[in-house]
């Protein structure tokens, strides 16, 4: 819902995994059992992409268990190379929605500005996920 939300425009979901969004979503995942567009690694999508999105959804399998335990073992480690790529793709004024255990995706280096942060405890044993926004 929070995604939903903040997503605004033509979207691309780069880790789609199994949960359809109510938006206008162009959905990629490297699991061929996924309901997606596209099934590419996802910097090859974005190194091969020619269209440009209004909002950006990074959702990877960011950490090594969560790779083996929910996405059968893809598992994604090219976040730079991914985040280079990224303004070439992304309209003006558009925004990057990523979660992971960190909050280091796109940055001022990049020239990107923090517009949100949510922090979605899962109890147990589980990290929490942060969830943040920046806009170009």
């Amino acid at each position: 819902k929070w995604v939903e939300e903040n997503s605004s425009g033509k979207c691309l979901n780069l880790f789609a995994g199994i949960t359809k969004l109510n938006i206008d979503e162009v959905r990629n995942d490297i699991d061929t059992e996924m309901i997606a567009d596209y099934h590419l690694d996802a910097y090859e999508f974005v190194r091969k992409c020619k269209c440009k999105f209004d909002t950006i959804i990074l959702d990877p399998p960011y950490a090594y268990r969560k790779a083996m335990e929910m996405y059968n073992g893809n598992y994604t480690s090219k976040f730079k190379l991914i985040a280079d790529e990224i303004p070439r793709i992304l309209k003006r004024n558009g925004r990057v929605i990523s979660f992971g255990y960190h909050t280091t995706f796109m940055g001022k280096k990049r020239g990107y500005k923090l517009e949100k942060l949510c922090v979605f405890a899962h109890g147990g044993s589980q990290h929490a996920t942060i969830g943040i926004i920046e806009t170009n």
